[in-house]
């Protein structure tokens, strides 16, 4: 038995390996090789110290930092604005990868990816010059800043207003639930602009007025920080606007597409090292004389936990590509992928910690980490019950 605790504590790699990942449906030699420069990071530098992250509360910048290094911060940002100009399909296979060392360090690598590519999208020359180099190499950490105490799903009904004054916007509310919170460097804050309209501007931490809540306690996601962000009359330059003004529900959406991805490849990476630890608790734990893998029962739990891991990564590739190639049905696709995969790999890595029995509710093993990790991805990117919303609307418009 000691054999056994010993094995699975914090420092256990799967020895059968990552054979579930290696599917290579939809998947190029160019994509193969990322995959596992991406994977071999995420085994080296990132799985070996995930418990002491979660546990310390820690957040590893100098990681994201060396994550940056290798072009995975400005993933799809165009080559001539300063980024690596990949497609939505490979930032899925690397995020993917990632998450099987650190579902929360990657989530927050999703964040600066998102607005660097929002930067990218609707921002200036001179917003692209100074902030996209500096997203790049994490230089600079941004938060994007949507939820509110009053608006979650509800996302019009915000009240955080931002009134011109001269040449300035004066931003007065609250964004709470912001990954980065105190810690990142700027903020792409949606606000209000007029009664109707929602705008997104710049706001550079520092600024007069700019404070942030505690540091919120979380059951997971314990690796990257959480706070309210709070603007108190914050007096920026209008200069500072991206985009147009008015265009910031219909930025946010395009972003929210391609966000629901990338969280539900974080789920897919998570839940694949899950299986893999069950794999491994399968053969070697012992009851009656024989081992877990022998009893019929838990072949046919093994087998479905299977099956909805891989079920749950061909409705995310598929998705991805048609955001790659702009399909006019992609938004319902994201919203199909992020319900479906962000469920089946929740309840997965749930069905991993039930056959590891008690060993798997202590912390010291990892597995009711993944399960903590995974939970927040039904609620954030739009919650899976506004997904069914989005995908219902689609379908009988």
């Amino acid at each position: 038995m000691q054999i056994i605790r010993n094995r699975f504590m914090v420092n256990h790699i799967p020895r059968f390996g990552f054979k579930y990942m290696s599917d290579s449906t939809f998947l190029n030699e160019e994509h193969l090789q990322i995959q596992k420069a991406a994977l071999d990071f995420a085994k080296e530098k990132m799985l070996p110290y995930s418990a002491e992250w979660d546990k310390k509360h820690h957040f590893p910048k100098d990681v994201l930092r060396e994550l940056a290094a290798m072009g995975f911060s400005t993933i799809y940002v165009k080559q001539e604005s300063g980024g690596v100009g990949l497609d939505r399909l490979t930032a899925s296979v690397i995020f993917e990868a990632l998450s099987y060392g650190d579902v929360t360090t990657t989530a927050y690598l999703t964040i600066q990816n998102m607005c660097a590519y929002m930067v990218d999208q609707f921002g200036n020359e001179e917003q692209k010059k100074t902030w996209i180099p500096r997203f790049g190499t994490f230089d600079a950490f941004a938060s994007y800043c949507l939820t509110e105490p009053n608006s979650g799903s509800d996302s019009k009904n915000m009240k955080t207003f931002a009134k011109k004054d001269g040449n300035d916007y004066v931003i007065n509310g609250s964004k709470c639930f912001i990954s980065g919170g105190s810690v990142s460097d700027v903020y792409l804050v949606m606000c209000k602009t007029s009664e109707k309209d929602v705008s997104c501007i710049l706001v550079e931490k520092g600024t007069p007025g700019l404070s942030f809540g505690k540091l919120e306690d979380k059951m997971g996601w314990n690796a990257s920080p959480t706070a309210m962000v709070l603007f108190d009359n914050v007096r920026v330059p209008q200069s500072n606007l991206l985009g147009k003004e008015g265009n910031g529900f219909k930025m946010a959406m395009s972003a929210l597409d391609g966000g629901r991805i990338n969280i539900a490849s974080c789920s897919l990476g998570g839940a694949s090292f899950a299986f893999d630890l069950t794999k491994d608790y399968l053969h070697d734990r012992k009851q009656f004389g024989q081992p877990l893998a022998a009893f019929q029962g838990l072949q046919f739990k093994f087998a479905d936990m299977a099956t909805n891991l891989v079920t749950s990564r061909l409705i995310v590739r598929q998705a991805a590509q048609m955001i790659d190639n702009s399909h006019p049905d992609k938004t319902l696709y994201s919203a199909m992928a992020k319900r479906y995969a962000t469920d089946s790999c929740f309840n997965l890595a749930n069905e991993a910690l039930q056959l590891h029995g008690g060993y798997g509710y202590l912390r010291e093993y990892q597995v009711e980490r993944i399960v903590r990790d995974l939970r927040v991805h039904q609620i954030l990117e739009g919650t899976n019950e506004i997904m069914k919303v989005i995908i219902s609307r689609n379908l009988l418009k």
